[in-house]
């Protein structure tokens, strides 16, 4: 328990150093938030000009929509601000500068986690946000605190089930040196198919996305709970996935960290 204070008291000093650093250029700061934005609520309102036309998406209404489409964001901004930095493993392992990564006393991915701040989440988690609350308003729903609660939980542990597929692919380069396509490929499948409910998509593929890439489980599960769309005990047990899907994760994580071996070995 002492050593996880420590690893997470030494992470937050170096994550407000990252911020610090970030902050001195503000203008590109502010840019990069404005971009994430754009192109999150660009995205959103494609949707909204379709439901324009059709009403209705599978029995679900434009605001049903639009809150699915904040849980999702919402948990997606939440799993890549402080996993951004993943992105770059390939090369810092095919450069050898993960070497120096292994030197240093402190765990490497706190190390890789602060290297730098996802600064365009920030506009992902903005259009999250605002689209959470508004929609929540909208969608008619009889909100109690075991309900609220229940939200909450769920943008943890969907952010949770995307960041254990994103930390399993970004464990993978410590021996394949080259993950960034296949990183590029599953945030694709849980960005584009998981915006919408997954009776769009129809038996197969609908499967596929419930049990084999659990896309469903960041947002269109716990978003159908709290609508009343879907009626399984089971579903209210859904943020549980995340935290479980992510302790598997570590372990690959600490599994390939041991058979690491430098590129000049």
């Amino acid at each position: 328990m002492a050593e996880l204070t420590r690893t997470l008291r030494l992470y937050w000093r170096l994550q407000r150093a990252t911020m610090r650093g970030a902050m001195q250029y503000r203008l590109n700061t502010v840019i990069s938030i404005l971009t994430g934005a754009i192109y999150q609520g660009s995205g959103f309102a494609f949707i909204w000009v379709i439901m324009h036309t059709f009403p209705a998406m599978a029995g679900w209404s434009l605001p049903q929509i639009a809150f699915l489409y904040g849980l999702r964001l919402t948990a997606h901004a939440l799993c890549m601000l402080p996993l951004s930095s993943l992105i770059g493993i390939d090369w810092l392992v095919r450069e050898g500068e993960f070497d120096r990564i292994l030197l240093r006393p402190l765990n490497p991915l706190v190390q890789l986690m602060t290297k730098r701040m996802g600064v365009g989440q920030l506009g992902d988690l903005l259009v999250g946000v605002v689209l959470l609350v508004v929609a929540a308003g909208a969608a008619d729903v009889a909100w109690t605190p075991g309900l609220v609660a229940f939200c909450a939980a769920a943008v943890v542990g969907g952010a949770l089930v995307e960041a254990s597929f994103f930390l399993a692919l970004s464990s993978m380069a410590l021996r394949m040196l080259d993950t960034f396509a296949l990183k590029v490929f599953v945030d694709d499948v849980f960005s584009k198919f998981g915006s919408y409910p997954m009776s769009v998509f129809g038996g197969v593929t609908q499967w596929l996305l419930t049990y084999v890439l659990p896309v469903a489980f960041v947002a269109y599960v716990p978003a159908g709970v709290v609508l009343g769309k879907l009626v399984m005990p089971l579903a209210y047990a859904s943020p549980l996935l995340g935290v479980a899907l992510f302790a598997v994760a570590y372990l690959i994580w600490t599994r390939q960290l041991r058979h690491y071996q430098s590129v000049g070995t």
